[in-house]
């Protein structure tokens, strides 16, 4: 570039403008470079065992074949299968999601691990698959989360069930709840048609996190789907909270068995790590 002086001289200049531009270009390729591999880290995988992937390979639609999914987000949900289903032999982990973000470092890579989102099915009716998920879900991998599952189901004739845990203080009424905790409140989809075991949730209420991703995809897929949301005032594994979701299970009695008292040796686990965990002492 060059430039006029007062005196008529013509002198050879850098334009700082054009350095700084080259400047930003450069860190701008470095940003979208390491904003690339949070995005790669980020995404939402299912990690299926050898049985599992033997059958996807070998299915026509590369799909499971899946009567009912049943979705337990959040520690009393999850506690409430574990304590009062899973304590079975007849259920054993067939698969887990592999979830990276800023509140889950882990990879979520084993099948049993703590704090994380596994599924179970019943070996001797592998139709039934129930998915435990404790872990926290960033908001931009709840849809990744319902693909990546649903992708490896089969749609047709299947119905979805989802148990969520919320604070209490989140549920916006004009009536006194001290005597009626912890409670039950449903929404369905369109086309859910079995009778539903609690009263559907009131306006201006409304369900966000994973639960509500899962009741969203089966919405606009036409998959019949039910959620049963329990509001509590703990928000630690509790066993009153735990056994406010038996009536959920009256429609799939038929193909899950549900013990009518917990396991106890599970059920004092859950407790024992919870008070630990909440202890700060400790």
């Amino acid at each position: 570039m060059q430039m006029a002086t007062f005196f008529g001289e013509v002198l050879s200049v850098y334009s700082r403008a054009v350095e700084e531009d080259e400047e930003d270009d450069h860190e701008n390729e470095e940003d979208q470079q390491i904003r690339s591999e949070i995005d790669e880290k980020r995404k939402v995988h299912v990690e299926w065992c050898s049985e599992v992937k033997n059958e996807l390979a070998t299915s026509a639609e590369n799909a499971l074949h899946c009567s009912d999914l049943v979705v337990a987000v959040g520690p009393n949900a999850a506690g409430f299968l574990s304590a009062y289903i899973l304590s079975s032999v007849s259920w054993s982990p067939v698969g887990s999601m592999s979830i990276w973000n800023e509140r889950n470092p882990g990879s979520g890579a084993m099948l049993q691990s703590e704090s994380s989102c596994v599924f179970y099915r019943q070996k001797d009716s592998p139709s039934v698959l129930i998915c435990q998920c404790t872990c926290y879900i960033a908001e931009d991998q709840l849809l990744q989360w319902a693909e990546s599952v649903f992708a490896c189901i089969e749609k047709r004739g299947l119905n979805v069930t989802v148990l969520s845990d919320c604070s209490l203080a989140e549920f916006k009424t004009t009536e006194s709840m001290s005597s009626t905790t912890p409670f039950l409140r449903a929404l369905k989809t369109s086309l859910y048609r079995s009778q539903i075991s609690c009263p559907l949730l009131e306006q201006p209420n409304i369900v966000t996190g994973l639960a509500a991703a899962v009741l969203s995809y089966c919405q606009v897929h036409q998959i019949p789907a039910v959620l049963y949301q329990c509001y509590s005032d703990l928000i630690t594994p509790d066993s009153v909270t735990m056994e406010t979701y038996k009536p959920a299970f009256l429609n799939l009695s038929r193909l899950i068995k549900l013990d009518a008292n917990p396991n106890v040796d599970v059920l004092q686990k859950l407790i024992r790590i919870s008070d630990a965990q909440s202890n700060m002492y400790t």
